[in-house]
C-alpha cells in the first residue's frame, strides 16, 4: 500500500494512507494477535456484508478480543468506499490486539481497527495449485478462524510459487484435504462436487457458504489428498476469486479446466452475486 492510496479508517477517523500509523508495540505486530475480513466491493457496495461481519464477530469472540459493534464497522465501510471512489474493489477490515507489553499477554488498551480499500487484483481465468508438505492442525486453537497469524501461509505460498503454483493447498493432520492458503476447495469426482467439511479444519468461507446455498447438491465429505490429484475437475473459492477453476495440481494438468461442474458453479455464483448484494 503506497502513501497515495485512498484514505483509510483508523480507530474512528478517516486518515490519509501516509498518516495511518500504529504503535510498534501493537500486539498484532509483535505476536500476530488479530483478525481480519476481506470482502468484494461491487457496484460501490460491499458484497455479503452481513456474513462477513458475523464471521468477524465469531472470530473476535473465539480470540476473546473485544471489538466495536456492527454499526461502527458499517459506518467505517461506507465512508471508506465513498472516499475511495472505486465501484469495484477489495475491502479489508483488520482488528489487532492493540498496544501491549512485549510477550504473549495482551495489554489493557483498546484494539486497533483499520478499514482499507484497494483495487482488485488482476483476474486469472484459472489457477495452478501445489500441495504443500505442512499440515493444517484441524484441532488447533485457531482452526477455522480468520486471524492475522499468516506466517504459515506466507511460507506455503512461497513454496507453491517456487514450484510453479498460484495457490498452496494444505492437508490436515490426518492426511485429508483442508483448504488453500486463502481459499476453500471443491473437487469434482465422477459427476459429484465435494468440499472438505469444516471439521477438516478449513475456514468457513463466505463464498463457500454462499455456493453451498446456490448449489445445494455439493457434498461436504472428508477427502484424501489423492482425490485432488485424481479429480476430474476442481476449483477454488474466495471473496476475491469467486469461483476459480484449477488447471493443474503439482504441475500435472487436470482433465478439464473448467469442467462442466465448475462451469455450472461459476454460473450459479455469478447469478447469486448479480441478484443479491447481501445474501
Amino acid at each position: 500500500m503506497t502513501h497515495d492510496a485512498p484514505p483509510v479508517w483508523l480507530n474512528g477517523h478517516l486518515v490519509s494512507a501516509a498518516d495511518a500509523v500504529i504503535s510498534v508495540f501493537d500486539h498484532g505486530l509483535t505476536v500476530g494477535d488479530g483478525l481480519f475480513e476481506t470482502m468484494r466491493v461491487t457496484g460501490g457496495r460491499p458484497f455479503a456484508l452481513r456474513r462477513h461481519l458475523e464471521r468477524l464477530a465469531r472470530t473476535a469472540a473465539a480470540l476473546e478480543l473485544s471489538i466495536p459493534d456492527r454499526s461502527y464497522f458499517e459506518l467505517a465501510i461506507a465512508e471508506v468506499i465513498e472516499t475511495g471512489g472505486m465501484a469495484e474493489a477489495r475491502l479489508r477490515i483488520t482488528v489487532t490486539g492493540g498496544v501491549a507489553p512485549l510477550g504473549s499477554g495482551r495489554g489493557d488498551g483498546p484494539p486497533n481497527v483499520v478499514v482499507a480499500i484497494a483495487a482488485l487484483p488482476p483476474e486469472r481465468p484459472s489457477a495452478a495449485v501445489v500441495i504443500v508438505p505442512w499440515p493444517r492442525n484441524e484441532r488447533g486453537a485457531t482452526a477455522g478462524l480468520k486471524t492475522t497469524s499468516y506466517a504459515e501461509n506466507v511460507i506455503a505460498l512461497a513454496h507453491a510459487a517456487r514450484h510453479g503454483g498460484d495457490e498452496a493447498i494444505f492437508a490436515n493432520t490426518v492426511g485429508n484435504l483442508c483448504e488453500g492458503s486463502g481459499s476453500n476447495l471443491v473437487v469434482g469426482i465422477a459427476g459429484r462436487l465435494v468440499t472438505p467439511p469444516l471439521s477438516a479444519g478449513c475456514l468457513a468461507g463466505v463464498t463457500r457458504d454462499l455456493l453451498l446455498l446456490a448449489v445445494p447438491d455439493i457434498a461436504e465429505e472428508d477427502l484424501a489428498v489423492s482425490a485432488l490429484r485424481d479429480a476430474d475437475e476442481a476449483f477454488l473459492l474466495s471473496s476475491v476469486r469467486d469461483v476459480q477453476p484449477i488447471d493443474s495440481v503439482d504441475g500435472a494438468a487436470l482433465g478439464a479446466s473448467p469442467g462442466p461442474l465448475t462451469r455450472a458453479a461459476m454460473t450459479a455464483f455469478a447469478e447469486l452475486r448479480r441478484t443479491a448484494i447481501d445474501p
